[in-house]
């Protein structure tokens, strides 16, 4: 991608879309196109058309998507696998009929069997069950995936889908309602901290293994794979046997509970952690083989330690005044799902 080139962020309000502009800009590319839902509905597949008819971008990173942890996909599986599919199947269908150069589609790692062998190859989607509280979720990421394959093999378009693994960063989601496991631990530890609770109760056994980035490095290893030298980029989208796929991960993984006391730690609180069992664990492990990505020459540049201190530091900067306000109208539930 040349410093030049019209470049469209699908859903670059949220927490992978606002990554990816600032590592964008870092890159030097300043012909950034984005659009917010009151501007461009893409739900709306004559308003996407048409969009894409009159900006004509050369580069596509689709993020815009509808995501929680697994409170809100068992409360909303049809918004889930609805809205997303809507979503994606236009911004695709567009780009192709826009003659978009490269897209880069942004999965979950959720796409895979529940029970697929550690660490976990891109050659394991569709190869076995799915976790039961995301499934709508991943059915609708799978056919994302299969419908870049499709395209590039019926079209001869170059579509790619990065999967990555959990992901946690500045701008993130931080209600207890609908958020993923970091910001719900981040926000109930700070608010158990600050009312002096002496403990916190968190959902699960706190045995599930899970894998977290940080959500600068996902978009660093996003503009890096656009990059990449037209064999390269090839090499990824042209086969015909295997789909356009790679991981993006941390490479290494720890529990929930480990997890949780390590927050725990940056946030300042003593207090003690309890766990309840009756509440679902979700995948007993997710943690995705990142070794394609690396033979490509990219690693993620921050620790889990680091990034948790920076995403508290974002947390209490930017989301406690409305975090105080939102417990005033909202239930003071809380899952730690992922």
């Amino acid at each position: 991608m040349n410093s030049e080139a019209k470049i469209y962020v699908a859903g670059h309000r949220g927490l992978v879309g606002s990554a990816l502009v600032r590592a964008l800009n870092r890159s030097g590319h300043r012909n950034l196109v984005v659009r917010t839902h009151a501007e461009l509905d893409l739900m709306d597949q004559a308003d996407v058309s048409d969009f894409f008819s009159r900006e004509q971008p050369q580069y596509v990173f689709l993020a815009a998507a509808k995501v929680g942890g697994i409170l809100a996909n068992n409360t909303y599986p049809a918004e889930f696998i609805f809205q997303n599919v809507q979503m994606q199947s236009n911004i695709i269908e567009s780009a192709y009929r826009a003659g978009v150069d490269r897209l880069l589609f942004l999965g979950s790692s959720c796409i895979y069997p529940k029970f697929a062998a550690q660490p976990i190859l891109e050659d394991s989607l569709l190869s076995g069950a799915l976790e039961r509280t995301n499934r709508p979720y991943a059915i609708a990421k799978i056919a994302g995936i299969e419908m870049c394959w499709a395209y590039n093999r019926q079209y001869g378009t170059r579509y790619l889908a990065a999967m990555p693994t959990n992901l946690y960063g500045p701008g993130d989601n931080y209600d207890l309602r609908t958020s993923h496991v970091i910001p719900a631990l981040i926000r109930k530890m700070h608010e158990a901290k600050t009312g002096g609770q002496e403990e916190v109760l968190l959902w699960g056994s706190g045995t599930p293994r899970r894998e977290f980035l940080y959500s600068e490095d996902l978009a660093d290893a996003c503009v890096f794979l656009m990059e990449l030298k037209r064999e390269a980029f090839d090499s990824l989208v042209a086969s015909e046997a295997n789909a356009p796929l790679v991981n993006v991960g941390a490479g290494e993984d720890q529990t929930v509970r480990e997890l949780a006391e390590l927050i725990a730690a940056v946030v300042g609180f003593d207090g003690v952690l309890r766990f309840d069992s009756t509440k679902p664990d979700g995948t007993p492990r997710k943690l995705l083989d990142v070794s394609r990505l690396n033979s490509l020459g990219w690693k993620p540049k921050t620790g889990l330690r680091e990034g948790l201190e920076l995403a508290y530091r974002d947390f209490v900067q930017s989301f406690t005044a409305q975090a105080e306000t939102d417990l005033l109208t909202s239930p003071r539930r809380f899952e730690a799902g992922a």
